[in-house]
């Protein structure tokens, strides 16, 4: 496959189908849990809106990567989370229902804080004089066609046809699964010949991002005293980010393919660390 053809076509309709699929889970009554559930949805959102994009910005700062990979690293940390999260989450015995909830809302606020977060990391850690010229209104208008316009599909499609949605949410699930692999490894293939040095270097400041943030959310959901469902709702929601988003941005709208690599790389460790997790949780005794 070639790199245009990858970039131009199959990774935004991949990432589309993704979200149609997330969609297609989500219910309006997601949206109004933050009036039933206003003191998880509210630490999800501020952990992930603003402690996520702070803790991503100083490990970016202070790792030593190299500019391009820099703010391929905070692009990670300013996107929502994903499908993923919502999958790990239900295997860690969480909160499903507020995953979905905190992954639809930053999906919806992240398509208008993405742009403007993303320039300040560029002219950071760019400069100026190699500062990608990113339009501001084109960029919210891209990311909303590739997210919330098929998320928005995909709800309509399980309110109005129910049946369908069912019939062929398994499918779009199992594309979606495919879609993810295949993506992140066509970011990886299109660096082959860099990917052992990113990963060396990328590596360590992704798996820190990841552990951070992880660690970050479940003290915070513990502080505000949610029950053990909810904190490891919020743990997940906060420490594994959409990284198939930063993909799909640095690559197609940003075209620098070596902005991918952190997202490709998180991809691929957020499994491990999310799997561990899991695993952990299950052995957590059920709080009375």
């Amino acid at each position: 496959m070639e790199s245009n053809l990858l970039t131009a076509v199959f990774l935004p309709v991949a990432l589309a189908i993704i979200m149609l699929g997330m969609g297609m889970a989500l219910t309006i009554d997601d949206f109004k849990r933050i009036f039933v559930l206003p003191k998880a949805v509210i630490t999800g959102l501020t952990l992930q809106l603003i402690l996520l994009p702070v803790v991503g910005w100083f490990i970016a700062d202070y790792s030593g990567l190299a500019p391009e990979l820099a703010v391929g690293l905070m692009l990670l940390a300013i996107c929502p989370g994903g499908a993923t999260s919502n999958l790990i989450t239900h295997l860690a015995k969480g909160d499903v229902a507020l995953s979905i909830t905190l992954t639809a809302i930053t999906s919806c606020i992240t398509v208008f804080s993405i742009p403007f977060l993303l320039n300040l990391s560029m002219n950071h850690f760019l400069g100026s004089g190699q500062m990608i010229a990113l339009n501001i209104p084109q960029t919210i208008l891209q990311i909303f066609l590739i997210t919330v316009l098929p998320v928005s599909i995909g709800m309509l499609l399980n309110a109005k046809r129910p049946d369908l949605s069912q019939k062929f949410e398994k499918t779009v699930k199992i594309l979606s699964g495919l879609f993810l692999v295949l993506i992140i490894a066509g970011a990886i293939v299109r660096e082959r010949q860099n990917i052992i040095p990113f990963f060396i270097q990328v590596g360590p400041a992704a798996l820190a991002l990841n552990l951070i943030t992880m660690a970050l959310g479940y003290m915070g959901a513990t502080l505000t005293k949610v029950t053990k469902s909810q904190r490891t709702s919020i743990t997940i929601e906060v420490g594994i980010q959409n990284g198939t988003l930063g993909i799909a941005i640095a690559s197609t709208i940003l075209q620098n393919p070596a902005m991918a690599v952190p997202s490709a790389i998180y991809s691929l460790i957020m499994f491990a660390t999310g799997g561990i997790f899991s695993a952990w949780m299950h052995r957590t005794p059920d709080e009375t």
